[in-house]
């Protein structure tokens, strides 16, 4: 026991085990200072004890996190927490019920986990179980102890005997299958531990035990399960854990020869599990781990016993049906490769035996096992010649999966470092299956898996050559002719890239090694002498051609060129030099080039050049020749119309122009031309280039041969009918004409230039006609002449000179090629005729002679009307339509509008002014604006086209201006919202060209680095990202338009905004405004020009959009040049349209208000004064004009007014604007409009207001507009109640209503000292309706007592009693009414000057001339006599009284009103000095006051019956004086009776009086006063009866009243009879 101690305790320093530092003797725990706050390994696992005692919460959990918990820390337990948790563990872990499988599962992990620190006590607690007599262990212990050995391998060796002798006295005790899987596996543990332990024994501390000791204590245990367990029929897992236990057992007991032949015996059952089992894997599993024993313990085979294995693994590789995974392949592969270890003979034989299996999948498996044996045996040195040689038996297989095995295997084998050479011979192959595999994808009849099964192996066959090292010793004399002969051969193209890096790398080591003579493998030298090495004009042919496409194969060109590089040496020893300078050029021109980005055309060119100046270098005509066959021989080797076969071509051609040997050219040309198939293309063209080629050295000699086999050709009979019909049928004969023709444009092309001139006109051109007009008229003879003309055009324009450039013929092909355009279908482009065709003009137009500039844009105009009414290009919907088939359809479009560039181009070249550019521009205008989205797109490409052109060569045309700038960007600006993308890009594309144009007249850069991101941002699908570009780009160019081409941007603008598309016409709006608010200040000259464009436009835009845009302009320009504008509005000819309203409208919603109306104010106040000024100079149409004008002030003003939204501007102006208006009103008083009664001018400039034909409406409208803006509602309500419009307008109401008007902006506030200022100059000017205007407002001012303080009184006062004299009657009047209400406003004043103002009324009651002076003047001596009162009159009251009783009879109401008025005011202001005099006054006027009681008029009336109250105080009858004033409630009427009653009672004088007074007034003019006299006459016959008329009175009487009685007045007729009647005066009719 102290001995197994002693070995346990050194157990702990096993390599393998688990390593641990020293334990100290407290149990584990840490000597240095640990924070309280941090739990120990201790605390924890007692914690999770303690739960797992007290059974708080999920049992296997705690146990998982106890597991993890010891897992994560190496420290040891307390001896008492120790003995707690494997207790816990080992009662739960044995538990047969309670306890769930999981929870035992998880007490098994922990006791191994807790192994990990206290192995001897886990171990003991199950050796424990496990000797427990009369029963059979739990499972859980040996699963528990099998996890151990798993773990623990080495620990566990001590306890390997006493184990294994455990497990033999329990075996026959097992009886269920569970226990049985749980004893298998601790013995398949158990001896792996024990295996384990033999291959490292020597790590271990303790005394090595044999493999005797291990095999004793397994053999018995072997025998038992051979004899007990192998033939059971169990379920899966338990077959699958004897398999795992026989095969641990089978190796431990290999270590002794005595069991090995028990262990042969049972390698059969092992392979035949394969058979038996479901998951194979296992078996292999088994199978490597006995294999791997089998060769550490290096003990030999049986032979059999290699082909069982081989035969077994074999199987389970290549049989489809099972398919395993890649895992368990690599296991059986394994097992192949341990095999190989032991007996490699054996096993090699054996796969090589399966590579003439039947089975492609045995095959595949072979080669693939035999490349894993080639790393293997290339470490151990041996056995590759071996390998290879059985892989060359299916070398020829025709399997592409056995193809593609062999290639890996061939990869495999060339990987490896080796020094002999049999490897090499599989390089072949490599180039065999590469070629083959080209082949089959050249014939297109693969299905698509073989189509990528055959570029696999390309692909792998390429890898390998990439892969292949040409270092290895010996090599390079090998491999050089062995490789060289896959240069040359067309098959072998795909693998230059490979082959170039290999070959250049040999002839580096054969250039270093100087040709000398090494070691070489037998063979090598027969080799050589077999191989047929290609000529260096076959290499040079050959590489030149791989070069021509350099990114064919994956860059095959560039590998090329650097092989050409290396093998100059090889081709010739001349051109090193050269190849050393020009090769580079050639690689470092294809650098960074992709094949898209690479000009194929001028490749070729520097190609041929190359090999020009090689074949010049070379200076060798029979070298040269060489070269020229070897082209020709290589031509068959690639397929039609391939590029290699058309490079060939113009090699071949370039050869011959190198070459000096006439008799040659000529039969190598005469060759070319008989043998060509002309009804082929590819060989027609390739005649063409060889011809063509020649002339470059051998013009003459060329052009001599075309012409000889045309010429035999024409005379040629066809022999037979039959001969002649199938020629012709077959187009032989026409594609002949056509090559011809072809081939002499191309040699005039090639031809010295030296040599052309003289002989283009008559054997070039002249032939070309002849071979045209000698075929039949079809589009590919047409195209063949076409491009002939392009050819020759261009041979002609490159000959250089003013002399040469000239041909006669150009007038007759441009007729002809216009011919081929104009007859080209209109609704689809059926061919290339347009194209070519505007090829060959374009370069046919820069011949002379020259053509004019009528026949140019007729040329350009019929080209454009060929191509841009093309339909639109339809998407491709069909089905199975691919973006190939879709690009076919847009291609010949392309193609089409390039030439048509090409050819705008030229012709602008023709004639390079900005003026000819301009007529280019206006042909394309009709379809730039075209309403078809496809026609503008390629109008706008070819604007772009030509707008490029022309900034490319604006240096070149000596112009310092670009007159077009601004009517193009107007052109423009709609379009860049077009409904295309590509559309609106073009137009910005059109518009960076103007730009940058424009920027070189100016000599400033343009802003090229901010156009071209917007232009790009225009193909932006999203609306408001395409408008912000839009906008951006507007503030870029707008900005560059010239002041003087404003008009022309503004007038394409405004035509863009007419656009159907509102995308575009938003656009052009936008433009044009923006133009407007960046460069309209400095507009100034051209804003007539400008709103008279926008004014012609604007009948036609009545979209509201549109109308918007055009108001805005205006107010852009306003803000700006305000004066200009509204000179412009008001001079417009129909000056008050629907459109100039509305200008006026918006103008007056602006910011700039306050200035527009000071402006229009300013012009209303000085157009009187300009008309008065000039109207003698004037005709009598500009005096309509002007006198028009103040009303369209007026108008503008009201329109502006009318739509304010706030007062500020008004009140602020308010006090200058009101007299303008006022005496604008007084202007038009009584004035009809300046228009023909019927003209459209009086209809448009009244349409839609109030005020007719009357100016001075429209005037009071303003100036109701004004005032409602600034004054508060009230106020208007008040003169429209008080009628002050109405009275303003009749010129006889007119100063009542100046007054009403007056008094309202008074009691408003809003007369001010300003305002009455301005009238008071009114008073003395000459237009009578001023001072009218005048003299009423201050005749109602007068009332205000404000007045005084503005101290402007003395002067209007003065001013009105001068005015007293006016010659205006109405003005005398208002001067009088002024006068009077002195009395409300300033009756001190009054008082102070009461003798002028007397003096002034009294001459006014001496104006005979006028009855309305006379009464306004008697009303105000009234006013001013009550006021001042009688004493203070004076004397001028006995005069007054006097001069007022003169109109007591006054036919005029009025003044008999007035008069009786003043008289009443007399008669109360009559004083005590006057007293007497006035008794005596009224008796001579009381009987007119009584008679005019009943007055018609009931103001005269009413003012009578007031002075006869006043008077009554002076009457001298007493009872008389007393009903007066008694009697106040009578009216007039019944006061009349009632003194007509008292004077018939008491006073007869009186009474007769009064009759006589009455009497007077029968005779009056006025039937009123004659009806009233009748009726007052009746009352004094009613009370007085007719005693006291005496018989001449009575005669007298009716005799007047007979004459009354026939007056025309009904009433006076009435009233004649009544008194008649009345008075028995009137006679009876006599009877008959």
């Amino acid at each position: 026991m102290r001995r197994l101690q002693a070995l346990r305790e050194g157990l702990f320093s096993c390599g393998g085990c688990w390593s641990r530092p020293p334990v100290p003797e407290d149990g584990g725990r840490a000597t240095e200072s640990v924070p309280a706050a941090v739990p120990t390994l201790a605390d924890r696992v007692t914690s999770l004890s303690n739960r797992l005692q007290d059974e708080e919460g999920d049992r296997a959990e705690t146990y998982r996190e106890l597991e993890r918990v010891l897992q994560g820390d190496d420290g040891r337990l307390q001896s008492a927490v120790l003995s707690r948790v494997i207790a816990a563990a080992s009662r739960d872990m044995r538990a047969a019920q309670g306890v769930t499988e999981d929870v035992r599962t998880a007490a098994s992990d922990v006791l191994v986990a807790l192994a990990r620190s206290h192995f001897d006590s886990v171990m003991y607690e199950l050796q424990r179980h496990m000797r427990a007599l009369g029963e059979i262990s739990e499972d859980f212990v040996f699963v528990t102890l099998g996890k151990l050995a798993s773990s623990y391998a080495l620990r566990c060796v001590p306890f390997v005997g006493m184990t294994l002798f455990a497990l033999q006295t329990m075996l026959s005790q097992v009886g269920s299958r569970r226990t049985l899987r749980a004893v298998c596996g601790v013995l398949e543990q158990w001896a792996k531990a024990a295996n384990t332990y033999l291959r490292h024994w020597e790590k271990c501390p303790f005394p090595r035990m044999g493999e005797a000791q291990f095999c004793s204590s397994v053999s018995p245990l072997f025998c038992h399960v051979v004899g007990s367990w192998l033939g059971c029929e169990e379920e899966e897992e338990v077959k699958q854990a004897v398999l795992g236990a026989m095969a641990a057992m089978m190796g431990l007991l290999l270590h002794e020869e005595k069991h090995r032949g028990r262990v042969w015996e049972q390698l059969p059952w092992l392979l035949g599990q394969y058979q038996q089992v479901q998951d194979t894997s296992r078996v292999t599993k088994g199978l490597s781990y006995f294999l791997e024993i089998l060769g550490e313990v290096k003990i030999p085979i049986p032979k059999k016993k290699v082909q069982a294995i081989s035969t077994a693994v074999h199987s389970q590789l290549s049989d489809e049906s099972k398919q395993p995974s890649e895992e368990h392949r690599s296991e059986l592969s394994y097992c192949v490769l341990l095999l190989a270890r032991v007996c490699p003979e054996h096993t090699v034989a054996f796969l090589h035996s399966q590579l003439g299996s039947r089975s492609e999948a045995a095959r595949v498996v072979s080669l693939d096992l035999l490349r894993a044996l080639v790393r293997s045996a290339a470490e151990g040195g041996q056995s590759l010649p071996l390998l290879a040689q059985a892989v060359r038996t299916v070398l020829r297989d025709p399997s592409r999966k056995v193809a593609r095995a062999v290639l890996r295997f061939t990869k495999e084998l060339l990987s490896c470092s080796v020094q002999s050479c049999s490897a090499w011979d599989l390089v072949a192959h490599v180039f065999a299956r590469f070629s083959q595999a080209s082949v089959r994808l050249a014939q297109g009849n693969l299905s698509m898996a073989e189509v990528q099964e055959e570029a696999d192996l390309q692909a792998l066959c390429l890898d390998i050559l990439r892969s292949l090292d040409v270092s290895v010793r010996g090599m390079t004399k090998l491999l050089w002719p062995r490789l060289l002969q896959y240069v040359v051969p067309a098959q072998y193209t795909g693998t230059l890239v490979p082959l170039s890096r290999c070959l250049r790398e040999l002839a580096e080591r054969r250039e270093r090694a100087g040709h000398e003579d090494g070691e070489e493998e037998p063979g090598v030298v027969a080799f050589r002498e077999r191989a047929k090495l290609p000529t260096p004009q076959a290499l040079l042919a050959r590489l030149l051609v791989v070069a021509a496409a350099p990114h064919a194969g994956g860059g095959c060109g560039v590998a090329a060129l650097r092989l050409l590089q290396a093998l100059c040496g090889e081709i010739h020893g001349a051109v090193g030099t050269v190849w050393a300078v020009k090769i580079p050029f050639l690689l470092q021109y294809l650098e960074g080039k992709s094949e898209s980005c690479l000009d194929s055309a001028e490749w070729e060119r520097l190609l041929l050049e190359f090999l020009r100046t090689s074949l010049e270098t070379v200076k060798s005509q029979a070298w040269t020749m060489g070269l020229s066959f070897e082209l020709s021989q290589q031509m068959g080797s690639y397929p039609r119309l391939s590029r290699e076969q058309a490079f060939l071509y113009k090699a071949i051609g370039m050869s011959l122009a190198a070459c000096q040997h006439v008799p040659y050219i000529r039969g190598e040309l005469k060759k070319y031309l008989l043998r060509t198939n002309y009804l082929e293309a590819s060989e027609r063209e390739g005649m063409i280039s060889v011809v063509a080629g020649a002339a470059e050295s051998h013009f003459h000699l060329a052009l001599e041969v075309v012409q000889e086999f045309g010429a035999c050709m024409e005379e040629r009979p066809v022999s037979g009918a039959f001969n002649r019909l199938k020629e012709y049928q077959e187009g032989k004969r026409a594609w002949t004409h056509m090559a011809l023709m072809l081939a002499y444009s191309r040699i005039a092309l090639c031809a010295p230039r030296e040599q052309l001139p003289a002989r283009v006109e008559r054997d070039i051109v002249g032939h070309i006609l002849q071979h045209y007009r000698a075929s039949c008229q079809d589009v590919q003879l047409k195209l063949s002449l076409i491009r002939s003309v392009a050819e020759v055009s261009r041979a002609v324009q490159g000959a250089g000179g003013s002399r040469h450039g000239e041909l006669c013929y150009k007038r007759e092909l441009l007729g002809t090629l216009l011919g081929f355009v104009k007859a080209e279908p209109r609704d689809c482009l059926a061919s290339p005729v347009r194209q070519e065709a505007f090829v060959a003009m374009g370069h046919l137009s820069k011949l002379k002679p020259s053509l004019t500039r009528e026949e140019n844009r007729d040329l350009l105009d019929q080209c454009l009307q060929s191509v841009m009414p093309l339909p639109a290009l339809e998407p491709a919907e069909e089905e199975g339509a691919t973006a190939a088939d879709a690009l076919r359809v847009q291609c010949p479009h392309a193609q089409t509008m390039g030439a048509l560039g090409e050819l705008l181009t030229a012709l602008l070249e023709e004639e390079l002014t900005s003026s000819w550019l301009t007529e280019m521009l206006h042909v394309l205008e009709y379809w730039l604006t075209s309403a078809k989205e496809w026609e503008r797109e390629r109008a706008l490409q070819a604007c772009a086209q030509l707008l490029g052109a022309y900034e490319e060569r604006f240096e070149l045309s000596g112009e310092n201006s670009f007159g077009p700038f601004g009517s193009m960007v107007g052109l423009l600006a709609p379009l860049v919202c077009d409904s295309l993308a590509t559309s609106r890009q073009r137009a910005g594309a059109c518009l960076g060209h103007l730009l940058r144009i424009r920027g070189k007249t100016l000599e400033t850069g343009a802003e090229e680095d901010e156009v071209q991101p917007l232009c790009q941002r225009l193909g932006a699908p999203d609306a408001e990202a395409l408008l912000q570009a839009s906008s951006r780009l507007a503030k870029i160019v707008c900005k560059h338009i010239p002041p003087a081409q404003a008009t022309d941007f503004l007038s394409a603008a405004l035509d863009g905004m007419l656009s159907v598309r509102p995308a575009c016409a938003q656009a052009a709006g936008e433009w044009l405004l923006t133009f407007l608010e960046t460069c309209g200040g400095q507009l100034f000259t051209e804003v007539p020009e400008i709103l008279s464009i926008i004014y012609i436009r604007m009948p036609t835009m009545q979209q509201d959009t549109l109308r918007r845009v055009l108001f805005e302009a205006v107010s852009l320009l306003a803000r700006y040049h305000l004066g200009s504008v509204i000179d412009s509005l008001l001079q417009k000819r129909l000056p008050m349209d629907s459109d100039t309203v509305e200008l006026w409208r918006v103008l007056g919603r602006k910011f700039f208000v306050n200035q527009l109306l000071r402006v229009l104010m300013e012009k209303l106040k000085h157009s009187g004064n300009d008309r008065a000024r000039t109207s003698s100079a004037k005709p009598e149409a500009d005096d309509d004009e002007a006198a028009l004008e103040p009303l369209k002030i007026t108008r503008a003003i009201f329109e502006v007014v009318s739509t304010l939204q706030t007062s500020e501007a008004v009140q602020r102006l308010l006090p200058e604007l009101l007299p303008v208006l006022l005496k604008q009103i007084s202007t038009t008083l009584g004035k009809e409009m300046p228009f023909p009664q019927d003209s459209s001018q009086r209809k448009l400039f009244l349409k839609g207001y109030t005020s007719d034909d009357n100016p001075c409406r429209l005037s009071l409208e303003t100036l109701e507009a004004v005032l409602r803006t600034c004054l508060d509602g009230k106020w208007l309500w008040l003169l429209r109640k008080q009628g002050a419009w109405a009275a303003l307008e009749d010129p006889r109401a007119h100063p009542d209503g100046v007054g009403l008007l007056t008094g309202v902006l008074l009691r408003a506030g809003t007369i001010s000292l300003p305002v009455v200022l301005v009238l008071t100059q009114w008073l003395d000017a000459p237009s009578a309706n001023l001072r009218l205007m005048a003299a009423a407002f201050f005749a109602e001012l007068m009332k205000e007592p404000a007045l005084q303080e503005w101290r402007c009184f003395q002067p209007i006062l003065g001013a009105l009693a001068e005015k007293t004299q006016d010659p205006s009657s109405t003005v005398r009047q208002m001067a009088a009414r002024g006068l009077g209400n002195l009395v409300s406003g300033a009756p001190e004043k009054l008082r102070k000057h009461k003798g002028a103002v007397l003096e002034a009324l009294r001459r006014g009651l001496e104006d005979v001339a006028s009855a309305e002076v006379v009464a306004e003047s008697l009303l105000a001596l009234a006013k001013v006599v009550d006021e001042l009162k009688g004493k203070a009159v004076g004397s001028t009251f006995k005069d007054l009284a006097k001069a007022t009783r003169t109109f007591f009879d006054a036919e005029q109401a009025s003044l008999r009103s007035a008069a009786f008025t003043l008289y009443g005011v007399l008669a109360a202001s009559a004083t005590r000095r006057w007293r007497s005099f006035f008794t005596q006054d009224l008796d001579n006027t009381w009987a007119s006051l009584v008679l005019h009681l009943r007055d018609p008029d009931p103001g005269a009336s009413t003012a009578c019956q007031g002075a006869l109250r006043l008077c009554a105080p002076f009457l001298g009858l007493r009872r008389l004086r007393q009903g007066i004033a008694v009697n106040t409630r009578l009216s007039a009427a019944e006061l009349q009776d009632d003194i007509c009653s008292q004077l018939a009672q008491e006073s007869p004088e009186h009474q007769q009086a009064l009759y006589i007074a009455t009497r007077h007034c029968f005779l009056r003019s006025c039937a009123d006063l004659q009806a009233a006299a009748l009726d007052i006459a009746g009352v004094l016959v009613e009370h007085a009866g007719t005693e006291w008329l005496t018989g001449e009175e009575a005669m007298l009487l009716s005799a007047a009243l007979r004459v009354l009685r026939g007056d025309g007045d009904p009433r006076v007729q009435q009233a004649a009879a009544r008194l008649l009647r009345a008075t028995g005066l009137e006679q009876p009719p006599r009877r008959r």
